[in-house]
């Protein structure tokens, strides 16, 4: 029995846009709640977000058995954190700041065992393996890992032809905070100059074969970056779809009148 088939790798490489919403709630209570909704990918965060590595394995729990394909995010491109959160049970990583060829080769080191990579030969004792049940999962492995690398800074688009063109890079993720911040506009990665570094990018990643992603919680906006060639696309925030939500009710209460007449069984 091998590996489980990387659905969301397997989807990328026939084409097929992949609609996500990112994680940045902690908590496998509220991954569960949005597995539920029919996106294509999660992305649990581990960044931005407040997870430690029991909370992104309590996460991706939440998310394993559903439609919904869970990628994490690292804080940071590291070895030992990738090889962690491999053995967890993740196959699709999205990994920030990346800049330079080297350091993604490093990357793709970091996510495949020996001899094409420098991964851990620890999966028996973990959930990657399923505790030892998949007999050939060190053979099978590599196969299924889908490594996407965000690029996010001037250096990073200076390296980008470099980056996208290595094996072992199955997408690259253009940050649109941080460039716009890299390239003199912070706040605003609205600003044409960095919509036009945007749409180039794409199509330099397209020429490599790869997919290019993206996040916007503008659903306009996100219909562009797909016509403009972007493949994987997360169009929300957990947290600022809650806090949205909240505020919209509370301004519904304050502006309602009261009900009259019947009101029905189901009232909530």
């Amino acid at each position: 029995m091998p590996a489980p088939k990387n659905t969301f790798k397997q989807a990328l490489k026939e084409g097929r846009v992949q609609i996500g919403l990112w994680q940045g709630l902690t908590t496998g209570y509220a991954v569960e709640i949005c597995a539920g909704t029919g996106y294509d990918w999660l992305l649990i965060d581990g960044e931005h977000a407040p997870s430690d590595i029991p909370m992104l394995s309590e996460q991706y729990q939440a998310a394993m058995h559903s439609k919904s394909h869970p990628i994490v995010r690292p804080p940071i491109g590291e070895t030992w954190i990738i090889k962690k959160l491999l053995d967890v049970g993740f196959q699709t990583l999205l990994i920030p700041m990346v800049e330079s060829r080297e350091q993604a080769e490093a990357l793709v080191k970091a996510t495949r065992y020996p001899p094409h990579g420098v991964r851990g030969v620890g999966a028996a004792m973990a959930r990657a393996s399923d505790y030892s049940r998949i007999p050939d999962y060190l053979e099978t492995a590599n196969e299924e890992i889908c490594l996407l690398v965000q690029v996010e800074s001037r250096a990073g688009l200076a390296a980008l032809d470099e980056i996208a063109a290595l094996d072992g890079i199955d997408g690259i993720f253009i940050g649109p905070a941080d460039l716009a911040a890299d390239m003199g506009y912070l706040g605003r990665s609205g600003s044409e100059p960095v919509q036009a570094a945007i749409a180039d990018a794409f199509t330099r990643i397209r020429a490599h074969g790869k997919a290019p992603g993206i996040l916007t919680g503008d659903a306009a906006l996100a219909k562009r970056y797909e016509q403009q060639g972007a493949q994987f696309i997360a169009i929300g925030i957990d947290v600022m779809l809650l806090a949205s939500a909240c505020e919209k009710q509370l301004a519904a209460f304050h502006a309602a009148k009261p009900v009259e007449g019947p009101v029905g069984d189901k009232v909530y």
